[in-house]
């Protein structure tokens, strides 16, 4: 009788044990501004959560949401550009 646990190991890999694809880590690298920005936003507002904003808390929250802003609209241009292009 053969014995077939090697087989099913393959069979029944876990997708959380593989490594990331070459365009999973493209598409990483495309969002870095928006996840940079949106941890620089999140930095803003844990600062400020232990006392009362003062102006200097209320301008870098200000200007850190501007900057999650930005960088989400710079994708979506690029994302609708590179769609015309590839269309």
């Amino acid at each position: 009788m053969k014995h077939i646990g090697a087989v099913q190991a393959v069979v029944t890999a876990d997708f959380s044990d593989r490594e990331p694809t070459a365009a999973e880590l493209d598409a990483i690298e495309q969002e870095m501004p928006v996840i940079l920005a949106g941890v620089e936003l999140l930095d803003a507002q844990i600062n400020a959560l232990d006392r009362t904003p003062n102006e200097l808390d209320t301008r870098r929250i200000r200007r850190a949401r501007r900057r999650v802003l930005a960088a989400r609209r710079e994708l979506a241009n690029r994302s609708i550009t590179l769609a015309e292009v590839g269309a």
